[in-house]
Formats: C-alpha cells, structure tokens, sequence
C-alpha cells in the first residue's frame, strides 16, 4: 500500500493549473485564486495620520503635566490641517492628518478642555499614536502573490489600495456522479437493502465550498452501459469527475471498466489510511478522473485529504496542506492501527481532545460531532496527556 504522502505527492504531481484568466470585481472575489500578484500603486497609509481622537502637539512644547496650549485648529479625519505653530495644539479625531509640525498625539482622555486651549496631563514622546505614512504598505510592494486563494481580509486588503478589479483562475469545472442500486434520495421510500445517498450531499457542498463550478449527475445505475454514458457526459466540458463508490474490482463496480471502455486511464491506489485506502486516480479525454471510497466517512475524509488539495493546486494554490495543532489527548487508545488512522475527536472545555467512541467508517454522526481529526502515525499507541496533531474541520472544509 502506498503512504499518504507517496500518493499525495503522485497526485499533485498530475494537477495541471488551469490556463483560464478571468478578470473580476474585487466585491466578489471572496474565494478565488488570484491568477496575478496585487502590487500596491500607493503607500498605506498614504500620509502620517493620527490612531486616536485628541491634540496633536509639538512634544517639545509639552515638558510636564498640566501645561496648557490654546487650540489652534480643528482636524476631522478626511480634512487637511495647516502647519501648527509652536506653543499651540490642533483638535484631531482618528484618521486625521497630522499637520505639518506637529510630532505627537496625545489621547483626549488624557487631556481637559479649557475654554479655546487644552490642559495636557501627559507627557508625549514624539510618534505617539502617529501613523506613519507606509507603515501597513509601501508603494510598490507585493501584498498578495499569484496564488493566493482570496479571504474577506484579503478583498479588504486589495481594496484598501484601490484595487477595483482582480485577475482570477477561472473556478474548477467538477463533474459528479454516484454509483450503487442501493442508494436513494431523501423523500424517497427505502426498499429492502437501500439506504439513503449521504455522499451526493456531503460532496457537493465540499465541492461548492471550494468555489467549484459543480455539475450533478446523480446516482448511476451498476451497469457497464449507464457507467460509461455519464462518463461520457461528464468528460464534456469539465476539468474533472469525481465518482463515489463502485471504484474496487468486484462484479458490480463498473468505473474502472467503464474508464477504460471509454478510451481512459486509471489507477486504483490501495493508501495505508483508515478511514479510506481505495482511492482511483486517472482520465477520461480531457478531464481528471477521481473516484472516491463508498463508505460515507472514508469518502469525506478522502476527499479532504486528496481531492481538496488536487482542486486547489488546480487553481494555483501551492501551500495545500491542512493546519495542524499540537494538542494533548484526553483519552487512552491503547493500540494504533497498522495504517495511518484519521481520528474523529472534538475539543473539551480544558482545552484537549476527547475521541468518538465508534471510529468505523460508517458512521457519520462522528463528522458533525467532532471538531476534527487526529493524524495518528500506524501501530501508535496513545496515552492520557500525549501531544497529538490535531486537524481542525475549521479551514479544512473550505
């Protein structure tokens, strides 16, 4: 069986990064990958401004508590001063220029009006609460490189120096299909030895979390004939298909047949993880081809850990890796598996993890109940108060 990282590396290896540029608004750019770097034209600020509401100063004429200036000038943020003469204050709210001459900024609560002056009861060193011009961003610099796939934060960022449009990686065509007589949809009755399609609703909203252009093509019936009629629809215009269930060799798993019928190639990878091991990597035409384990858990999991990334590097994202935080368990589990086992856990109110009780691959309770899972090495055993890496769902679904 391959390691997690030999297949991960195998994986990444085939993702070609889509060629298509579009060019967005900024407002709506939460959630793509930037096909370009942002440079910034301006310096942010773009001039020394002020952190705090109250009076700006020369330090120099403020030597001890209590001396009083007279008020020379109002400044409201948006509104240029002029220069301040020495022995007296400006009046000056968040986001003001500082006027030319003056050093410092001292807060109003530290100071008292008097009639048309202002009695200080600090003494300021120059800068305080000054924002220097550039301080944030220089004129020129690279805020956000090519490949950076865009957060709230980042809009705001490319925003704040006047980025009105963004160069984009055009979304990921996804294609997907599953396959099974058993499975039904919700509404639906259950005939005897049916159960309700859980996968189609969990991928799907995977995939559209990932910013994925999804086409739906339901549930397959398991037959070579309707096998190879999807795949061939979903080679159309997609950059990939994904498949759940119907991927091992039995007589009633038809992908890998169907794959090669339809003039494609694929590999069925035995990985040495638990919840998972069979994941199909190969092409159909033009498209990538990913067909992923039936069972409802190893499915998710699979497709955090493989298909997540191969959609990301797909759109330039090189930095794919899942965040890992160093936590203590707060359980024994006193033998590990032979494969590299994914632990369904959740965090308690002192700050370690406690396990699901059933870690079966079935059960998909674990995956609302638990705040993540431990990446646990194969035949590891974990003791009471061990640091285990932990990988939080938050981040990791989208």
């Amino acid at each position: 069986m391959l390691t997690l990282v030999q297949a991960l590396d195998a994986l990444l290896a085939g993702a070609r990064q889509i060629s298509d540029i579009e060019t967005i608004d900024t407002l709506t750019a939460n959630g793509r990958v930037l096909a370009a770097p942002v440079t910034s034209a301006l310096r942010v600020p773009p001039a020394d401004n002020t952190s705090m509401d109250g009076y700006a100063v020369r330090a120099a004429d403020v030597t001890a508590p209590g001396v009083r200036l007279p008020v020379s000038q109002r400044i409201p943020a948006g509104h240029v001063g002029t220069e301040l003469a020495p022995g007296t204050a400006a009046r000056i709210f968040t986001g003001g220029l500082i006027p030319p001459g003056a050093d410092a900024v001292i807060m109003q609560e530290q100071c008292e009006a008097d009639g048309d002056g202002v009695v200080i009861r600090h003494v300021p060193g120059a800068g305080e609460w000054v924002r220097r011009a550039g301080e944030d961003i220089e004129a020129g610099s690279v805020i956000l490189p090519a490949g950076t796939r865009m957060t709230p934060q980042a809009a705001g960022l490319a925003a704040s120096v006047g980025q009105a449009t963004l160069d984009v990686t055009r979304r990921v065509r996804v294609a997907v299909f599953f396959t099974g007589d058993e499975l039904a949809m919700p509404g639906e009755p259950l005939k005897p030895g049916a159960i309700y399609n859980s996968n189609r609703f969990t991928l799907r909203g995977l995939l559209e979390n990932l910013g994925c252009e999804v086409t739906d093509l339901g549930i397959v019936p398991d037959t070579l004939a309707a096998t190879r009629e999807t795949l061939r629809r979903a080679a159309e215009g997609h950059d990939v298909i994904i498949t759940s269930g119907g991927v091992s060799v039995g007589e009633e798993d038809h992908v890998r047949p169907a794959v090669q019928a339809e003039g494609g190639r694929i590999d069925l990878w035995n990985i040495a993880i638990k919840p998972g091991k069979p994941l199909a990597f190969g092409a159909v035409g033009k498209a990538n081809f990913l067909g992923l384990p039936g069972n409802p858990v190893s499915s998710f999991v699979t497709f955090l850990l493989f298909v997540r990334p191969f959609l990301l590097r797909l759109q330039g994202v090189q930095d794919v890796a899942p965040r890992r935080l160093p936590l203590r368990a707060d359980f024994d589990l006193p033998k590990g598996d032979r494969r590299n086992e994914f632990l369904r856990a959740r965090l308690n109110a002192e700050g370690g993890l406690e396990l699901f009780p059933n870690q079966s691959s079935g059960v998909l309770t674990s995956t609302v109940w638990g705040d993540g899972v431990i990446d646990n090495p194969p035949d590891h055993p974990i003791r009471r108060g061990d640091v285990v890496p932990f990988i939080p769902f938050q981040g990791w679904l989208n």
